[in-house]
This record gives structure tokens, sequence and C-alpha cells, in this order.
């Protein structure tokens, strides 16, 4: 249960730090569980790649297909110019996603962990249901950037309500490509959509308010590094400004991320990510 302080906290900052949230052992069975679905996933033509920065790059079919899916993405660096892998495929996957949370046994199992819920009804979240699931694997020194951006921007509901629930499976750093947020940047406005075309083929991002994202830094200083040791869970808000850069150190980053919705909000046709009739989205404490 969550204290009045820490709801406070979370209002005011669009963030908080839940240490010890995950036991150490669950870290492992899910690292675990990661590597085995890299190992038996097989790539199709397309090698779809995943950038934040430049979204339309990773549009393709599989890419829009993912909501109700399991799909490896690649790093964008994972490729040499003749268009081989410079590395082993398992070092050379960005993230997985992004219906692994109901349809891998380790992961709904990590995902609907008892307490959860409860979090995000203290957070206002009334009928908190799971949307999305990333699998993040920030890859020795090839570990790409993900700019700046706010989750609402992906995942956008009539009011806006998505929350990010944040699991630090391994330490994450300043030097292996952290979390870094904008204290505050929530009560701001919402500064881009992103969405399907009109046809259901293709994405378009489209802007709705001209006020800058923060900066990363050194360009700025709006934006501060969270540095957590795995089992640490941070819950962000769908309006909050974050950002981690690339990991150019010898050391992975692993972290897995649960994006919750509201299910009495409106969630339109057009976000990028839907899901077929038959795959409902479910209660977070559901089992």
């Amino acid at each position: 249960m969550m204290s009045t302080i820490d709801v406070a906290d979370y209002l005011r900052d669009g963030y908080l730090v839940v240490d010890g949230f995950v036991g150490l052992d669950d870290c492992d069975r899910l690292r675990a569980r990661a590597v085995e679905l890299v190992v038996e996933w097989q790539p199709s033509e397309h090698r779809s790649m995943f950038t934040t920065n430049e979204q339309t790059r990773t549009s393709n079919r599989e890419f829009l297909d993912s909501g109700s899916s399991i799909w490896c993405f690649f790093e964008e660096e994972a490729f040499a110019d003749d268009g081989s892998l410079r590395q082993p495929k398992l070092l050379s996957i960005n993230k997985i996603g992004h219906a692994m949370h109901d349809l891998d046994d380790e992961f709904e199992r990590f995902s609907y962990r008892p307490g959860l819920a409860e979090m995000a009804n203290e957070l206002g979240i009334a009928d908190p249901r799971a949307l999305q699931s990333m699998y993040i694997f920030k890859q020795p020194s090839i570990g790409g950037e993900v700019g700046c951006h706010q989750d609402a921007t992906f995942l956008y509901t009539e009011p806006i309500t998505v929350t990010g629930f944040w699991f630090a499976l391994e330490d994450a750093t300043v030097e292996n490509g952290c979390l870094w947020v904008a204290p505050g940047g929530h009560r701001g406005p919402l500064r881009q959509l992103f969405s399907r075309n009109g046809d259901g083929d293709g994405t378009r991002f489209d802007v709705l308010d001209e006020t800058p994202l923060p900066a990363p830094p050194p360009e700025s200083d709006e934006l501060v590094p969270v540095e957590v040791e795995a089992g640490t869970m941070v819950v962000l808000h769908g309006l909050l400004p974050h950002w981690s850069g690339a990991n150019r150190s010898s050391v992975s980053r692993h972290a897995y991320s649960l994006h919750v919705i509201d299910g009495a909000a409106h969630y339109p046709s057009s976000n990028w990510l839907q899901r077929p009739p038959n795959m409902p989205l479910r209660p977070l404490g559901s089992v």
C-alpha cells in the first residue's frame, strides 16, 4: 500500500520510484524467459527495428500487429553495411513487444502480480487494464537512445489515463542508459499524437502543441537521471516527458515496461496499437 506522501509525490512530480517492489528471483526469471523468446524467434525479411526518434521506420506490418502478438525488434546499430548482424541475435535485439503479458505464462505471472492493481487504484486509475508490454534490453555498446517523449503520444485515451509501470531487471545507471525524467513535466500539454493513417496502413505524427519537449543533457538541465537497482519499479505519468540515452558501456540494462489505461476511458480506433475483439484488455488484478 502506498502512503499519502507517495501519492502526493507522484501527483507533484509525475513519477514515483518504488524500491524493491520486485524480488531479484522474479527479475532473474523474467530475464531468462526473455532470452528464451529471442532464441525461439525467427525474424522476417523486414528485420523490424525500433526507435522513438523516427517511429515511421518501424511502422511495418509486424509493428502494427504486435499489439496482439509477441515480436522482437532489432537495434538500429545491429546490422553491418552488408545487412549481416554485427553480433549474435541475442545481443542485437532492442526489445520484445507488445502482448507478452497476455500470451506468455511467465510474463503474465509477472504483470498481473498482486498489489499492482491496488497501487494503480491509489494513483487514480479506477479500472486499470493492461494494454501493452515491452521487454527492453538496452544492449551493451549498441543500446539505442530513446528520444524524449510522452507515453500518451503513443497510447492515447480520452481522458488521458495511460500510466507506465517500469521495472528495472538489472541495475540502471547513467553509464548504461537509465531513465531521465522532467519532474513536474506532466502538468504540461500533450505535444504529439502518433496514430494509424486513415486507411489503417502506416502511421503518422500529428503536432498538438508546439511547446518543445525537454532537450537531453548536456543541452539542458530539465531532465534528471533515475538511477535504480534491480527490483525497483518506476511509475510514469502518461504526460511525463522522459528520455534514455544510448548505452555505450559493456553492461546491459534490461527492463520491463507495462502500460496500463483506465477501462472507463475511450481508446480511439486511430491508436496504432489495436487488439482483436477476441483479445479484450484484462483488469490488472486478474490472474
